[in-house]
């Protein structure tokens, strides 16, 4: 009994927290083999994994950049040639406001131009027809006159040369008092 309670008391002054010396080292060099097999075989797998992911992280970042600039020079020349395509617009509009305004002077100076023949054309008809009057209002007016000399006097005036110069000089006398008289 003695020698149990010699026992007894020496692991009473062992402390639990402090594992005993061999038992120490065997979980040291355990530690050390973990350590060394963790080193050696799973780190650089770890490191592999993250550097292509890393990687394939930033090649997407540059793959974004790149389609993320060729975006944006799409988008300039759209502008471009919507700006352009403006411009033309504008520029086809003002041509057929021109074309427009030209055909319009072209068209009124047309129609000017026909009115004017109409007018010179009238004016001729006009004087045509004035004269053919004039000379039909002569004989008619001759004829009447000689017939009306002729009952008052008593005996027919059938000279026609007489006749007509005596109608011609009276009816002449009486446009020259007319034109005077404007």
């Amino acid at each position: 009994m003695i020698a149990n309670l010699v026992q007894l008391a020496a692991e009473e002054e062992q402390n639990p927290l402090v594992p005993p010396g061999p038992e120490l080292l065997v979980g040291a060099i355990a530690f050390a083999i973990v350590f060394f097999v963790f080193w050696k075989k799973l780190v650089p797998n770890i490191n592999k994994v993250l550097d292509e992911r890393r990687n394939a992280i930033e090649g997407g970042i540059e793959k974004a950049e790149a389609a993320q600039t060729e975006a944006q020079s799409v988008l300039e020349q759209y502008k471009a040639q919507l700006a352009e395509a403006r411009h033309e617009a504008a520029r086809l509009r003002q041509e057929a406001q021109e074309q427009g305004a030209q055909l319009i002077a072209e068209m009124r100076a047309e129609g000017q131009r026909q009115r004017e023949e109409i007018i010179a054309a009238g004016h001729t008809q006009i004087a045509a027809d004035k004269k053919q009057a004039s000379q039909a209002l002569r004989q008619d007016v001759g004829k009447l006159a000689t017939d009306l000399a002729g009952k008052l006097v008593g005996e027919s005036l059938e000279d026609h040369a007489r006749q007509s110069r005596t109608i011609d000089r009276f009816l002449d006398d009486l446009e020259e008092k007319a034109e005077a008289t404007r």
